[in-house]
């Protein structure tokens, strides 16, 4: 799908409350696939294969269909590659290693509807509201409720806090970047495709000089590669990333704040953990500032 989108070619109007509950249902989906596929694997290999894997599906489709990829092109998507897959999802891995709290590393990450808000007016020349800004607050007071249960402060080295700002920081600025450049003359499989498999390699290089390529053959490790590949991978930066060429990207970026309370039902849901009257009502805090930063008044 190349998309070069004008003023006479708006899209539907329910197509934003679709890509907004898509993007939702899938950025939280990531939780399940790394739980299953992390029992007997490094969460750098189980981010190695996940990309690998995918890229290697979309390879094919990229090259049969779709416009010929330039080098200027493929030069560029490599670099989104690097730092919207590599830098990001890595940065989090990384922190997550060096004993961050997940609480934390989830708060920090989600945290991105404010960087990318911020961004917007001086990269983009579009200048959020009041409205949205209260939005945008409202949505990061829901998040910091529903995680407050994990936040503490361990025993981790003061740089991997700082890693984990920055990786969340990388992501935004590569969002904004991606939407000043305008109409990109590339499909969206073939764009992800080059993402993918770049920051595959990059991972396998991490791996390699602990010998660390080969997956668990368990079926938890496969289940939860599919699961990360199909709905965290495809969907989510497929959808994503028609998002962003249809919408402004506070706007797009802003429906991330629901990622945490959804997250919460999917573990609920799935493995059991409890709720608590604290989260629900991030979740409703959460949901109100969302309203707030996406609608019009």
């Amino acid at each position: 799908m190349t998309c070069q989108i004008t003023a006479a070619a708006r899209p539907h109007p329910l197509l934003w409350p679709l890509i907004a509950v898509t993007l939702i249902l899938c950025w939280s989906s990531g939780y399940v696939g790394i739980r299953f596929a992390s029992e007997n694997a490094s969460v750098v290999q189980v981010l190695f294969w996940r990309l690998l894997v995918a890229g290697l599906i979309l390879l094919p489709f990229a090259l049969a269909f779709g416009p010929r990829i330039g080098r200027a092109a493929l030069v560029q998507q490599m670099g989104f590659g690097v730092a919207m897959m590599f830098l990001y999802l890595g940065g989090f891995a990384l922190a997550i290693g060096q004993r961050v709290p997940t609480g934390i590393v989830a708060l920090i990450s989600d945290l991105i509807p404010i960087a990318i808000a911020a961004l917007s007016q001086p990269m983009l020349g579009q200048r959020l509201s009041a409205r949205q800004w209260l939005g945008t607050g409202i949505g990061a007071l829901g998040v910091f409720m529903v995680s407050l249960d994990g936040l503490g402060l361990g025993d981790a080295p003061f740089w991997a806090y700082g890693l984990t700002v920055g990786s969340m920081l990388v992501f935004a600025l590569a969002t904004v970047l991606q939407k000043r450049l305008g109409a990109v003359h590339m499909a969206i499989h073939q764009s992800l495709c080059i993402q993918c498999l770049t920051a595959a390699a990059l991972f396998g290089l991490c791996l390699l000089p602990g010998a660390g390529l080969a997956p668990p053959t368990d079926a938890r490790f496969a289940f939860g590669i599919a699961w990360l590949v199909l709905a965290s991978t495809f969907l989510c930066y497929g959808v994503y990333y028609l998002g962003l060429r249809l919408y402004p990207a506070a706007r797009v970026g802003a429906v991330i704040y629901l990622s945490p309370p959804v997250t919460m039902l999917w573990g609920w849901a799935m493995f059991g953990e409890p709720l608590t009257s604290g989260m629900f009502l991030g979740l409703a805090v959460t949901l109100g500032g969302v309203w707030l930063a996406t609608t019009r008044g």
